[in-house]
């Protein structure tokens, strides 16, 4: 049977600032965006602020609503990533095959390792154990046979805990939890569970999976599989990096886009970045998303087929500009925008050529680009800057060089 992991930084950002402010210990904090730009949601929170009704992703505005004494602290992610890479070098002693879950969570496979460190359970005591005395912070780990139960172990307890899940344990601990401590059973999976009679992981593996794929398709499948301990998925070794299926960009504006020249001028800087993530990685893009988020936070999605595979900003760019147009009302001014590109190829595979199409002018484009990416990455991002952009220097910065693009 195998041995699987799952290590979980207590409140990462937010524990590892107490490290670095020992004089906050015991108050309220948390850490977050930058309120005057509004880049504001809680990212991390103390268990004092957590006592107070604060809650991870929640605006710093309501925050303070809550608990109007919290101390709010921008974040540091060069810092959260030096403390996540110094826990790495501590899992890597026992074993080379972690996948990490984000900056703060990571699965280990120790099924090998058992004949020089003692069992999962030994090992996951003291990985707990160095982590606190060495970097100052405390992890939570599930101990079980699959990522997936590992995962919901590290969750059963915090702070500074060590759960076990093993075959034997699963209806005493697993079943009775509520459906959505299970992984990738989403609000809108879960509310869907609800409606036909589905509360607990218990009544999850209990139903007819024929069922289950009836109201909810393949997902209801596979997490019927999961509640009842079937996942054999394996940990990556350190290092693996899965392939990139999409490219993209966002971002909270630093004030409300009020019309259609605003959002259009956001959304060619952020069409900029991914056009460019595209072209540094060797990429085009057949499909294309948008995300809107108006004031009042109500936020959707829409996507796009491309007649062509690009990676031409101009391209990238208008297509964005025209599914807002067509699925956009102006009831409210918009908070936040972001572009994403989808449905990855490399610039080697074979493009069916379209009469309609001036391809002298396309390949004029793409040298214009590869020339500014050239420039940009000698003199920076500001050496060079579209027309549109002097329209609102403030806009074009928010959303244009200052944020990085994000893949996955």
């Amino acid at each position: 049977m195998r041995s699987i992991l799952h290590s979980d930084i207590n409140s990462c950002y937010a524990s590892i600032e107490l490290v670095d402010h020992p004089e906050l210990k015991g108050r309220p904090m948390a850490v977050g965006g930058d309120v005057e730009k509004r880049h504001g949601i809680v990212l991390a929170k103390t268990i004092e602020a957590k006592r107070m009704g604060v809650e991870t992703g929640m605006t710093l505005a309501s925050a303070k609503a809550l608990c109007p004494d919290i101390i709010f602290l921008p974040p540091r992610m060069d810092l959260y990533l030096d403390y996540s890479e110094r826990a790495h070098n501590i899992y890597a002693e026992y074993t080379d095959l972690q996948e990490p879950f984000g900056i703060d969570e990571c699965w280990l496979d120790v099924t090998d390792s058992g004949r020089l460190y003692g069992s999962g359970y030994d090992i996951a005591q003291t990985i707990r154990q160095r982590v606190k005395a060495e970097l100052g912070i405390t992890v939570s780990v599930g101990v079980s046979y699959n990522k997936i139960f590992a995962k919901l172990g590290s969750d059963y307890q915090k702070p500074d805990a060590v759960t076990t899940i093993y075959p034997e344990e699963i209806e005493s601990k697993v079943w009775p939890l509520p459906v959505s401590y299970l992984l990738y059973a989403g609000r809108s999976v879960v509310k869907k569970l609800h409606s036909i009679g589905i509360h607990t992981i218990g009544n999850l593996a209990c139903s007819d999976p024929v069922v289950l794929r009836e109201h909810l398709g393949k997902i209801g499948e596979m997490l019927w599989g999961f509640a009842n301990g079937c996942d054999d998925s394996p940990v990556r070794r350190h290092g693996e990096v899965p392939p990139v299926k999409s490219i993209g960009n966002s971002v909270t504006v630093s004030r409300d886009l009020m019309n259609n020249e605003d959002v259009r001028i956001v959304l060619y800087a952020l069409s900029e970045v991914v056009a460019a993530r595209l072209r540094k990685s060797g990429f085009l893009c057949s499909e294309l998303e948008i995300y809107v988020k108006d004031c009042s936070f109500f936020s959707y999605t829409r996507r796009r087929m491309l007649n062509r595979p690009t990676d031409i900003t101009s391209e990238i760019a208008l297509q964005a500009c025209s599914v807002f147009l067509l699925s956009y009302e102006w009831r409210r001014p918009v908070r936040s925008l972001g572009v994403r590109a989808l449905r990855l190829s490399g610039t080697d595979v074979y493009d069916q050529l379209d009469m309609f199409s001036d391809e002298m002018m396309r390949e004029k484009l793409r040298k214009m680009d590869r020339t500014v990416d050239n420039i940009r990455g000698r003199y920076g991002y500001y050496s060079l800057r579209r027309g549109i952009m002097y329209k609102d220097l403030m806009l074009s910065q928010t959303a244009g060089g200052l944020r990085g693009p994000k893949s996955c």
